[in-house]
């Protein structure tokens, strides 16, 4: 082929590989979090350039403190990612520039086996957010041509710049998503989304008639236990008890930091006598485990007031008798 028309050839190659990363740019810059971004951006690269395959390895352990606060929870990411020693992520990146390679076994110690099936070259782009590698791109295809050392990387660097800004502006979306929500000593969501989710189980309960129920919760002699042990320990409480609440729920009920030692589970589809023996089991579970600390074990319990929604309270006055069926249980309990 005369070089006039290699040259119009790699042209139109060019612009076609170009107008394909606008349009993945384009889609991307839409989603507003980091896992919607993430399965978006690998379902559009693996589509548009007919790729065999295509995942994200994470450097473990991480040098980004808060990436990935989501800890890919979907079944999606967990299938589509992998994570990888940041000494290997390192090894394949040593000048940040992409690798790409079709001759495997070099590769093969240090990718995940099940990523190269049916791989007989790859590209690996690097992911860079403060200025630190975190991640690459692995691209896998079953013809050995496609990805070799010869071919050029411009294309592969752009999309790797764009996917990190990307990535960077998504994942603080979802920081300031997740302080707005969550507390950040605890986890467990905190007093504003409350409000939101029993003012949502309210509307329900009023139009479809189900029952709705809430616990009120505290940790009995928590000042006591702050004052022996001091502040760190308490610390150490809240977190133990609020995961503890947490993972002893069912999935759709919610565990929520009121204030300070206080506690509010709400309970879906739960009248009082239901909502009682719940608030029963997660004061025995705590009586019969105390929480682990230092080298000894401290005991760690908790007191569950219980209020029924009737359909006519508002949700200052259901967290109101909750808080009264709490202290009179209490001032039974220590008297």
């Amino acid at each position: 082929m005369p070089d006039l028309q290699q040259l119009i050839e790699n042209s139109r190659v060019n612009e076609s590989i170009a107008n394909k990363l606008f349009e993945i740019e384009t889609e991307i810059l839409a989603c507003q979090s980091s896992q919607e971004l993430l399965q978006r951006l690998l379902e559009l690269i693996k589509e548009k350039f007919a790729l065999t395959g295509i995942s994200l390895l994470l450097a473990e352990p991480t040098p980004i403190s808060y990436l990935l606060g989501v800890k890919l929870q979907s079944s999606w990411h967990q299938n589509n990612s992998r994570q990888i020693s940041a000494a290997a992520l390192k090894a394949f990146h040593p000048d940040n520039k992409p690798l790409l390679c079709n001759e495997l076994s070099s590769l093969k110690p240090a990718l995940p086996q099940p990523l190269l099936a049916g791989a007989e070259s790859v590209a690996l782009i690097p992911l860079r957010l403060e200025n630190k590698l975190f991640a690459s791109l692995l691209f896998t295809d079953s013809d050995k041509s496609r990805f070799h050392p010869a071919l050029g990387t411009l294309h592969l660097e752009q999309l790797g710049v764009k996917t990190s800004l990307c990535l960077s502006n998504a994942l603080i979306r979802d920081q300031l998503e997740y302080m707005a929500h969550y507390d950040r000593l605890t986890g467990v969501a905190n007093r504003r989304l409350m409000e939101s989710t029993i003012s949502e189980e309210l509307v329900r309960q009023r139009r479809y008639g189900v029952p709705f129920s809430l616990l009120f919760i505290d940790c009995n002699k928590f000042k006591q236990i702050n004052d022996t042990y001091g502040h760190d320990c308490g610390d150490k409480v809240l977190t133990y008890v609020a995961g503890q609440l947490s993972q002893l729920i069912r999935e759709n009920d919610h565990c929520f930091r009121y204030a300070g030692d206080e506690f509010v589970i709400t309970l879906a589809g739960q009248n009082e006598k239901e909502a009682r023996a719940v608030a029963d089991r997660l004061m025995a579970f705590f009586d019969n485990n105390p929480m682990p600390y230092q080298s000894q074990k401290l005991a760690v319990t908790i007191s569950c007031g219980v209020a029924q929604s009737k359909g006519q309270e508002n949700m200052d006055e259901l967290l109101k008798l909750a808080d009264q069926d709490l202290y009179r249980k209490k001032s039974v309990q220590f008297s």
